[in-house]
């Protein structure tokens, strides 16, 4: 595999506070690479660093050998680093298939007084952004529910919607901000298999997750953070036989890392 990200000594200090502390890894094209730590381990703030949400203090982020840090979140996503968020870029009072034909406007090739106009090119991108919504629709298994208004769906089907948002942008990494936070048993297996298939798509993915049995079964590779430094990296196996994450997790072989 390809190394498409790489993260070289990100630090980030809010004044006195070190929320990020000389943290390095590589995300290789096409895999599964998840983020865990305990509850204020400084894995939020370390997304948002990726994303370029946040610029670090120190440190950089490489996307295919070019800095992008000092980007804007929209320039950064337009090159391919997409985050998804939980709930919030969702219209409620919209129905599904509308929500991931917005999410495309990102890579419209009409502006915005072109819509407005009702231009040939405004046109041409509003059609095929209704192909392209029906295809990842399908493509997720949410077809059924394309004319749903979001207010009225279930949590598991809003997360989907979530990342049905994601791809709409065209990503090649995209950033799955808890994905399967909420969710009971059987909503988080097809949330699980819903993240394989996105790889099978061909796409790179990165996750932040509170849920471990879900984090070892899907991950390829897994980072540890804890007070806002890499204690460990490796496969699933590795890591929970680590014993500088058992310590991190409660201090003891717990089921909260899988064990």
């Amino acid at each position: 595999m390809v190394d498409l990200l790489q993260v070289s000594g990100l630090t980030k200090r809010f004044g006195g506070l070190v929320a990020v502390n000389n943290v390095s890894f590589t995300v290789r094209e096409k895999e599964i690479l998840a983020v865990i730590g305990p509850n204020g381990a400084g894995k939020s703030t370390l997304f948002k660093l990726i994303a370029s949400f946040l610029r670090p203090t120190s440190g950089e982020v490489l996307f295919k050998g070019e800095r992008i840090s000092d980007l804007a979140p929209h320039i950064a996503a337009r090159k391919g680093i997409v985050r998804t968020f939980q709930e919030t870029t969702i219209f409620k009072n919209m129905s599904v298939r509308e929500n991931v034909i917005i999410a495309h406007h990102l890579r419209s090739k009409a502006n915005l007084l072109g819509f407005f106009l009702g231009t040939k090119l405004a046109k041409a991108d509003e059609q095929a952004f209704g192909t392209s919504a029906d295809e990842i629709l399908e493509f997720l298994g949410l077809s059924a529910i394309s004319s749903e208004i979001a207010k009225n769906l279930p949590h598991g089907h809003l997360r989907a919607l979530g990342i049905a948002i994601g791809l709409a942008t065209n990503p090649t990494i995209l950033l799955l901000d808890e994905p399967f936070a909420g969710m009971n048993h059987d909503e988080t297996m097809k949330a699980v298999a819903m993240v394989r298939r996105l790889r099978e798509r061909g796409l790179t993915v990165l996750l932040v997750e509170h849920d471990m049995p879900a984090v070892m079964k899907i991950s390829d590779r897994i980072v540890v953070i804890n007070f806002g430094e890499k204690i460990a990296e490796g496969t699933p196996a590795e890591i929970q036989s680590n014993a500088k994450v058992i310590e991190a997790y409660l201090g003891s072989e717990d089921e909260a890392i899988g064990l």
